[in-house]
């Protein structure tokens, strides 16, 4: 029996803000890779999650969600969405099964003519009824000649995985593995722990938290069983770095503990975290901060 031919290739997962992209791609990767926020637009920026399945390797590409503001930030959002579509082999449309096809209609119209393959996939299927869930399928059915599959999706339904995996292995080009097998991203560990206290900040503060704030990672010092990561907080106004520390430091240091627990975790490692907060006004707008933190144009 002759031994099946390696596939791989880049898999871009899109889909407007809040579609569930870091909660599927978390899922398939069976690690906490993708930063997960339920603050709209969360993920600023490309990252690469690679995921073995039989004889293929498939890196998914998180993407900020679709959407068009103005802001420059924004902005720079929507071409790292624009560019891993560009890139890939095969793009993954994400939208949960509440939602109208609104967002599927416009995808249509701005990425699928590139002509890159893609299937569609219902996620948070676990949330609507059965009724719910065929006539929304029943909706998409009118562009079933512009996608190869619908795929039904729940993270709580261990069976959708495999058949998510099928679907996906089964259509990358045959070649040789990109990256080392034992790989789970691509991405530094500063880019992760950037990620991680993020996540952290959004998630403890929530609704409060200004979402022209980001985290910049000014050094770690990995060590055996314990990294130290020394990280500055931005935001734009001094109204907004009080609000983030808090009265007598009760906010930064309810963020700083959760942000260990979520680095400690992924590491195995004991973390020592050091945070400071920063005012630094209009650096949303402001091309050359962009750059200066990371946001490459």
């Amino acid at each position: 029996m002759s031994r099946q031919a390696q596939r791989a290739g880049f898999v871009a997962v899109v889909g407007r803000p809040n579609a569930g992209k870091s909660t599927l791609l978390n899922h398939l990767a069976g690690e906490k890779l993708a930063m997960v926020s339920k603050k709209a637009q969360a993920t600023r920026k490309r990252m690469n999650i690679i995921v073995m399945h039989d004889n293929a390797q498939i890196i998914f590409v998180d993407t900020p969600g679709l959407h068009e503001k103005e802001k420059l930030l924004n902005r720079f959002m929507l071409e790292e969405a624009l560019k891993a579509v560009g890139d890939a082999d095969l793009i993954l449309f994400l939208a949960p099964a509440s939602d109208s096809i609104e967002a599927y209609e416009e995808f249509l119209e701005k990425i699928a003519r590139k002509g890159t393959p893609h299937l569609v996939v219902l996620t948070k299927t676990d949330r609507v009824s059965n009724e719910k869930l065929l006539k929304k399928i029943g909706e998409y059915q009118k562009y079933q000649d512009r996608f190869e599959a619908l795929i039904p999706y729940s993270v709580k339904r261990e069976g959708d995985k495999k058949q998510l995996l099928d679907a996906v292995a089964s259509r990358l080009p045959e070649h040789p593995w990109l990256f080392d097998p034992e790989l789970l991203t691509t991405e530094t560990i500063r880019d992760i722990y950037r990620e991680l206290i993020r996540e952290a900040l959004f998630e403890k503060l929530s609704e409060e938290i200004p979402y022209e704030s980001d985290v910049v990672i000014d050094r770690v010092e990995e060590g055996e069983t314990i990294d130290r990561v020394y990280a500055t907080i931005i935001t734009e106004k001094e109204t907004q770095k009080r609000m983030i520390i808090g009265n007598g430091g009760e906010s930064i240091r309810r963020v700083g503990s959760y942000a260990r627990k979520l680095m400690e975790t992924f590491s195995g490692k004991k973390i020592y975290l050091d945070l400071h907060v920063v005012v630094r006004k209009g650096w949303s707008r402001d091309k050359k901060a962009l750059e200066k933190i990371g946001y490459r144009f």
